[in-house]
């Protein structure tokens, strides 16, 4: 049989089946076994079919069972893709599907699927939330799978056919000392950014897609102690630590007749009203890095995260997402409150050059203190770097004087440089 025909026969009875278990109201969640009962009876008697000549015949029957049982009980034929544990990401584009292994491989799907199949996997997986997909909202985000991964989807007119992701959230508990010990970090490194969660430092942490910007922050606001309270606001829950005092913030789409839409300057600006030690914003893009620097006038820390290539270039990142609120404010302005109020950039990058590699490895190159404004230009000096991912993390040497009076409350009768020379262990 060729794959057409293997693809018309499984849509085939795919649809009996749906039309069947309509009519004896079976329910998939409820009662999988008899679903499964009523599957195996449509391909007997489709077999049945096809040896009078009616229908085409089937390679492998059991084959066929499998695959309308898992369309209707599971996720169709990315039912394995979405739970192995060593698939990152995974990508459609239309009926084709390609994944991201956790080796930096990307690698075709085995099984044969349709952009139909794929489309109505897309639905389901949102049918659990408050997003959905339609020709008036064709692009979406939504935390999915019980809120382990992350998709984002697309259909015509914004691309030219069904384009989507669904990217797992691999790292959930974890700690500064967790990257110390995969190399992401050294552990000075680590003992300055303790330092800087104790007080309302203010942080930022950059780089590009899949550098590990959130786990690196997770693992930050791990450090935060817990008589500090947090606020997470992000598009898409993506943070999972242990909030003692506080809590976390979702942005809400448009309901479909366009009321009710709760965007990420809309959750800033609400929790500066909770009282908050500390604001933490997940993907700053726009204009909620303007509640920022209301944040900074407020006396409130906090920590986010900025797609940049540079430590450097994060800081004029986050001005321009700044100046997007359309405020009355100049460039000089915004750029002299956030010079004078940040307090470090962790810059992150990722190494997935080769298929000998043991994995994806990301990892701090990193950490700079942000200096007062000097000439109308940001500055930062590097207090932690290294040449590239997989080389030496090191100290640079430097102990920026306004770093440590920014730090005093937290490192005690302990100086900046001891902490940063491994002489001391906050």
């Amino acid at each position: 049989m060729n794959v057409d025909t293997r693809i018309d026969a499984y849509e085939s009875l795919r649809r009996a089946a749906m039309q069947r278990l309509e009519r004896r109201r079976l329910r998939p969640d409820v009662d999988p076994g008899a679903v499964r009962a009523e599957i195996v009876a449509l391909v007997d008697e489709y077999g049945r079919d096809a040896e009078l000549g009616r229908t085409p015949p089937l390679g492998d029957p059991d084959d066929m069972v499998e695959r309308v049982a898992r369309a209707i009980v599971e996720l169709g034929p990315l039912t394995d893709l979405l739970t192995r544990v060593d698939v990152e990401e995974i990508f459609i584009e239309g009926a084709k599907v390609a994944y991201l292994d956790d080796r930096g491989r990307l690698l075709g799907s085995p099984v044969p699927t349709t952009e139909e199949e794929n489309r109505r996997l897309v639905d389901r997986l949102l049918a659990a939330t408050d997003r959905h997909l339609s020709a008036r909202y064709p692009i979406v985000q939504a935390r999915v799978l019980d809120g382990t991964a992350r998709l984002t989807a697309a259909i015509p007119p914004i691309a030219d056919h069904l384009s989507a992701t669904v990217r797992r959230y691999t790292v959930r508990d974890v700690s500064l000392e967790d990257l110390v010990e995969r190399g992401s970090i050294t552990r000075p490194a680590a003992n300055l950014l303790r330092v800087a969660a104790r007080v309302r430092s203010r942080i930022v942490v950059s780089g590009e897609p899949g550098a590990g910007k959130t786990t690196m922050l997770a693992a930050f606001l791990a450090a935060v102690p817990p008589t500090h309270c947090v606020r997470c606001c992000e598009e898409i829950r993506e943070l999972s630590v242990p909030v003692a005092h506080g809590g976390y913030y979702e942005v809400r789409p448009p309901a479909l007749d366009d009321s009710g839409e709760v965007t990420l300057r809309d959750l800033v600006k609400f929790v500066l009203a909770m009282r908050p030690d500390r604001i933490v914003v997940g993907e700053v893009r726009g204009a909620e890095a303007f509640e920022l620097t209301r944040a900074i006038n407020a006396g409130c820390g906090f920590a986010c995260t900025v797609h940049a290539n540079s430590a450097r270039g994060a800081l004029q990142a986050l001005v321009n997402a700044a100046l997007m609120a359309g405020e009355n404010v100049t460039e000089h302005v915004v750029r002299r409150v956030f010079s004078d109020a940040l307090d470090l950039v962790v810059h992150l990058d990722r190494d997935d050059s080769g298929a000998d590699a043991p994995g994806i490895r990301r990892a701090v190159v990193e950490i700079a203190a942000v200096a007062p404004e000097v000439d109308r230009q940001l500055t930062c000096e590097p207090v932690f770097a290294r040449a590239r991912v997989g080389g030496p993390l090191e100290w640079t040497g430097a102990t920026p004087e306004w770093l440590e009076d920014r730090l005093a409350g937290a490192l005690g009768r302990s100086s900046l440089r001891a902490v940063l020379d491994g002489r001391v262990t906050p």
